[in-house]
């Protein structure tokens, strides 16, 4: 097969006759060819990685190692490899299904297609259908193809919500970030957040309940993490409907979520603690005179060996500089 190199005959940079547009025009032109080729590249770069795998499949040991080492001897991360692979399967199966054909892949730029490859099947569809017509795909324009067929065919949306997204009264890509939230709400917050909207279907009544799901997801994601929720006496609900009431519910989610935190870290120190303590006590039992290097190393450490744990914030001498202090028992 022979050999092909990329060659543009590139603006000079220096030239004052040459005008803003002609200039930026004649680089997006050689970019745009860059960007399909780099596509294509990656295309083919997925099913030669797919073709490995396969293969060390059904002649390998069954847990992959042959590929893994394919993948090391050319530094190449399993994630970055399977990333290619997705890609490839997903332009396959829009070849494979009549979507597009190879010559329709050159209208799309590498980020545009990989956002097409991750939408739903009728997003594809309609992006396709533009890409046949030979116009050149970008990813901004699938992103507002996506966000139009959220808004008009999502039923957490009301009726008047989806009427004025079709006569672009509001923007639809006000929509799909409300449909995305939304979607992960149990359904008794999904009918209060659309009551909301249909009551009140202006711009300014969208972006207020758009980060209120955004909160209440974080609250609900959050409160299900926190053990001590788990045996409060009070009701999860009816507090997030009071946080509601009175405003605060932004304030609340990022309250449970902070205590989420610091269980979780908390966790994550003990860990840490207890198994710090048991490799100074072996190296302090290893150590001794003749090691006075070693020795004064654990002497460094001492502020966070042992029951209390000391550690300064800031730098040293500096006037923000404080130390904390906190003291770690273990109870059954």
């Amino acid at each position: 097969m022979a050999m092909g190199e990329l060659v543009f005959e590139l603006p000079d940079p220096n030239d004052e006759a040459l005008s803003d547009y002609d200039f930026n025009r004649q680089v997006e032109a050689a970019w745009q060819v860059c960007d399909r080729f780099d596509l294509q590249t990656d295309i083919w770069r997925g099913r030669i990685l797919r073709t490995v795998r396969d293969r060390e499949k059904r002649g390998g040991d069954g847990r992959g190692t042959g590929f893994l080492n394919w993948l090391k001897e050319r530094e190449i991360t399993k994630s970055h490899a399977y990333n290619l692979i997705e890609l490839a399967d997903s332009a396959d199966h829009l070849l494979d299904s009549g979507m597009l054909t190879p010559k329709d892949v050159n209208q799309f730029s590498k980020r545009a297609f990989v956002e097409t490859a991750k939408a739903a099947p009728e997003v594809q569809q309609l992006v396709s259908d533009v890409a046949r017509k030979g116009d050149h795909v970008t990813r901004r324009e699938v992103r507002q193809v996506a966000n139009e067929w959220a808004a008009m065919t999502s039923d957490l949306i009301p009726e008047t919500l989806r009427e004025k997204a079709a006569n672009n009264t509001i923007p639809s890509r006000y929509i799909a970030p409300l449909v995305k939230e939304m979607e992960k709400l149990p359904p008794t917050h999904q009918t209060t957040l659309k009551t909301e909207v249909e009551l009140n279907p202006d711009l300014d009544t969208l972006k207020q309940v758009t980060a209120e799901a955004r909160y209440l997801s974080k609250y609900l994601a959050s409160a299900n993490q926190v053990q001590l929720l788990e045996t409060g006496d009070f009701d999860l609900e009816l507090a997030l409907e009071e946080a509601l009431r009175v405003g605060c519910l932004n304030s609340a989610a990022d309250m449970v979520a902070q205590a989420a935190l610091i269980e979780q870290t908390a966790a994550k120190l003990y860990t840490a603690w207890k198994r710090l303590n048991q490799l100074s006590e072996r190296v302090y039992v290893d150590s001794g005179d003749s090691t006075p290097n070693l020795r004064a190393l654990l002497t460094a450490l001492s502020p966070i060996i042992g029951d209390t744990v000391q550690v300064r914030l800031g730098e040293l001498n500096s006037a923000t500089s404080q130390t904390i202090r906190w003291r770690l028992t273990e109870e059954d």
